[in-house]
């Protein structure tokens, strides 16, 4: 009987540091939602490769939260020039913007994201000038392997431009991993201000941004973009082509 007692003992202990085993070794489970931050500087900021900092530095802070069902919101703000600069108001230094959509799979290296995004410059009063500078667009992207193709459309003026509702912004872009942490991404867009003389605030813009990821949330980016931006409609006073050729440099943290 001692020696029964004994096996049953000593099977049970192997079985409970089986299991307890197998509890250590099971992936964790897949959180259901993230919420990062992330501070940066870039040496001129650019919007569609458009300077939006009258080519000056710019600090750049934002929040982002995700679910796991693909739903996220997020928010992030810059200072800016354009406003006083180029629409002559007397107000409007900061930008915030605030966005929020749905991702998901369609199929095997197919997924998509769509979303509204409502560009917010506080106090500002280009109204006083030409329209109010808020806007809000809607936008679709589908990603097949490295290529993201994306279309976004104002619901309202577009940044300040008089009767410019259905603004739109169709590009195409390719990230190319080239390891290490390097990314390539080659980029083209094609801005358009509907009703504009001349169809002036139109363009097309290239960029091409190499971009190092040092793996602790530290990333580094240098981008060479050009645009065809025409001076009619994006040169004022003393101030130059907002879409001139560009060289710019940039550092994010995210935590």
């Amino acid at each position: 009987m001692p020696t029964k007692s004994k096996t049953l003992l000593a099977l049970a202990c192997a079985l409970a540091g089986t299991a307890a085993l197998a509890q250590t070794a099971a992936p964790a489970a897949e959180p259901q939602s993230t919420l990062s931050f992330n501070v940066g500087v870039v040496s001129d900021y650019r919007f569609r490769s458009v300077a939006q900092t009258s080519f000056k530095p710019a600090l750049q802070l934002g929040a982002d939260y995700a679910h796991k069902s693909g739903a996220y919101v997020g928010i992030w703000g810059s200072n800016i020039n354009w406003i006083k600069d180029y629409v002559g108001a007397t107000d409007g230094s900061t930008e915030v913007d605030l966005y929020g959509g749905f991702k998901g799979e369609i199929a095997k290296d197919l997924t998509f994201d769509v979303g509204v995004i409502t560009y917010q410059y506080p106090g500002n009063t280009a109204d006083k000038v030409l329209v109010n500078a808020n806007t809000t667009e809607v936008y679709g992207a589908l990603t097949f392997g490295i290529v993201t193709a994306k279309y976004s459309q104002a619901t309202s003026n577009f940044i300040a431009n008089p009767d410019s509702k259905g603004a739109n912004y169709l590009e195409l872009a390719a990230a190319l991993d080239l390891g290490n942490g390097f990314t390539l991404t080659p980029h083209v867009g094609r801005q358009s201000i509907p009703n504009q003389a001349g169809n002036a605030g139109d363009y097309t813009d290239w960029s091409l941004t190499l971009t190092k990821d040092f793996g602790t949330g530290l990333t580094a980016s240098i981008a060479a973009m050009t645009t065809d931006a025409k001076d009619a409609f994006y040169k004022v006073g003393g101030f130059d082509n907002l879409g001139k050729n560009a060289l710019t440099v940039g550092v994010k943290y995210t935590f």
